[in-house]
């Protein structure tokens, strides 16, 4: 057989094994191992497999994960996480859905502080699920509402994305950071309304609170000062460039240890199961994005990212056209391949042509950066959707994926905004001189 064949079969094998509930890690693993060695050699995938567990598993750069979900995780059992919420119920959970918009905004706030993905999935998920479903929150909103807020990871500054595209086009990775900020926000603002219009049509989604007085309200802000204080530790650490987002990470873990002892609000019992929870939920996120890669590799070896691109390059088509071609091979190869393997696959093929019909690059990344932002928390590679999963382990897979359908609308138009729109990526690039 051709290695096309090799590689839908292994497609088709993947979607048949994530529906019959196999983990979506250890699936993308088995089906990039057995494929890499039909197309290969057996020896090769043994190395190929080795490499890459040993590069996952290895790697400095994802210690940010387990940092961050045990930050999340002592919050939660020391009850920072609920206080905060609790003050944000008092302020603006008489609204239809109010808890879930105060997720997006937790959510993009925590984006910027780690710029992952995974641990903005995992940690918010952690402290703020807990909360909504003590409010009565369905679980489609409050598991739809985490799953797509932490995909602000991959948009709002700092983002591995936007280094990988800028290393892979030698483009100015700050001048990335700066053109995703402001579409960033834009999509916080999308998110926001979805939600407002969501339990609009169905306010048992997100039941209306009671309202409180103005000094119930201010008397609740107290229980924002740790909040307040692990804020600023880490963002003016970051910003200041006294430390990096993993180092960031262990710092705002051992601050939220040290504010929780020295308010007792952490009993032996709590700190144990931080430890368990922080282990399980960290281990579930590498694992699923080793098997990524692995199952990434088989695909390159199949050829059919290149293939796609190939075909794309030489139609013969208006440059819009063209684009919107590109941009659903993006949408589609999103939804079976993790994003960064994507962009590593197809960015060398698909960037010259984006040069050749005059788009601007920096706009084309930010572009990219958001259609894999769509694929994030799009089944069957939805790895957002898998984290949430793991954290909420009584809410079913396909609730957590209605959950995510009315951001996915959102993230769509947000795609669409740019495209007759491009100032609104390169306005902020563009005052950096």
């Amino acid at each position: 057989m051709s290695p096309t064949v090799i590689g839908i079969i292994g497609i088709v094998a993947l979607f048949i094994l994530i529906f019959l509930k196999v983990p979506v890690g250890f699936v993308m693993a088995a089906v990039g191992f057995l494929g890499f060695g039909c197309i290969v050699s057996f020896d090769a995938s043994m190395n190929m497999i080795a490499k890459d567990l040993f590069s996952i598993f290895g790697s400095y750069s994802l210690t940010v994960i387990p940092l961050f979900v045990l930050m999340g995780q002592l919050a939660y059992h020391s009850g920072i996480s609920k206080r905060l919420f609790s003050a944000a119920y008092k302020f603006i959970g008489h609204w239809p859905g109010g808890l879930a918009i105060a997720t997006v905004g937790a959510c993009a706030a925590f984006a910027a502080i780690c710029g992952s993905t995974n641990a903005t999935a995992a940690t918010m998920g952690a402290a703020t699920l807990p909360e909504m479903k003590r409010y009565n929150y369905k679980p489609e909103l409050a598991t739809g509402v985490v799953a797509a807020g932490g995909s602000l990871g991959i948009l709002i500054p700092p983002s591995v994305i936007f280094i990988v595209y800028g290393i892979l086009t030698e483009q100015s990775i700050g001048r990335l950071f700066m053109a995703g900020l402001l579409p960033g926000l834009i999509l916080v603002v999308f998110f926001i309304v979805t939600i407002i219009i969501w339990t609009h049509m169905r306010p048992e989604l997100g039941p209306r609170g009671p309202k409180f007085s103005l000094r119930d309200k201010l008397a609740s802000l107290s229980g924002l000062i740790e909040t307040f204080i692990l804020f600023l530790l880490i963002m003016g650490g970051l910003f200041c460039g006294v430390f990096t987002p993993t180092e960031a990470g262990a710092i705002g873990a051992c601050g939220t240890l040290i504010l929780a002892l020295a308010g007792r609000n952490l009993t032996m019992k709590g700190f144990i199961a931080s430890l368990f929870e922080t282990t399980r939920i960290s281990c579930m996120i590498l694992v699923i994005v080793a098997g990524a890669t692995i199952f990434g590799h088989f695909l390159a070896v199949t050829r059919i990212p290149f293939d796609i691109a190939q075909g794309v390059s030489e139609i013969q088509l208006p440059r819009y056209a063209v684009m919107l071609i590109i941009i659903m091979v993006y949408l589609i190869g999103g939804c079976v391949i993790d994003s960064l393997a994507l962009i590593m696959l197809t960015i060398p093929i698909f960037y010259p042509v984006v040069l050749f019909l005059g788009y601007d690059p920096i706009w084309f990344g930010v572009v990219i950066v958001l259609i894999t932002q769509i694929g994030i928390i799009t089944p069957p590679v939805g790895i957002n959707v898998y984290v949430v999963s793991g954290v909420a382990r009584d809410v079913p897979l396909n609730v957590i994926f209605k959950g995510v359908l009315p951001f996915l609308v959102a993230l769509i138009i947000g795609v669409l905004l740019l495209i007759p729109f491009p100032g609104v990526a390169l306005f902020l690039p563009g005052m950096m001189g």
